[in-house]
């Protein structure tokens, strides 16, 4: 039996621990273009060319009342006043091998806000001029990986 646990995902931006999470999806990775490119020749040859381009954007989807929500406007005030912005961004699944690094993020831009009788969510987009990834299953509870 393997196990996922969403409160063992670790994220960290800038060395600070996000928290406040919303509920449901709440962090996701995509890389901005595909690995390689593939062409197809009118002979049914086929060649690939590879695009080098591992950039590409992590968005966090916080609660509103998340103290996390200073940390990443602390982050872009910075960004914007002194281009003191980027950080890096690890994002862990302890309960698990999946792993994501970005050594240069910085806030694409201020969530949407709005307000309401319930707690609404503010999802931050941050871009990165790479992203590492290993994308690994979660460990079983008889012990064996």
């Amino acid at each position: 039996v393997y196990t996922y646990a969403a409160e063992s995902v670790a994220l960290i931006v800038g060395g600070v621990p996000i928290s406040g999470l919303a509920d449901g999806t709440f962090v996701s990775v995509s890389r901005d273009e595909q690995a390689y490119n593939k062409t197809t020749g009118a002979d049914g040859t086929t060649s690939r060319s590879r695009t080098g381009n591992r950039a590409g954007t992590i968005a966090i989807t916080l609660q509103q009342t998340s103290p996390s929500n200073d940390v990443l406007s602390g982050f872009m005030l910075a960004d914007e006043a002194a281009d003191q912005g980027v950080v890096p961004v690890l994002i862990k699944d302890t309960s698990g091998r999946t792993l994501h690094y970005a050594n240069s993020a910085w806030v694409q831009q201020k969530p949407d806000e709005e307000f309401g009788k319930e707690i609404s969510d503010r999802e931050w987009t941050l871009d990165c001029a790479r992203i590492d990834s290993f994308v690994g299953g979660n460990t079983s509870q008889t012990g064996g990986s």
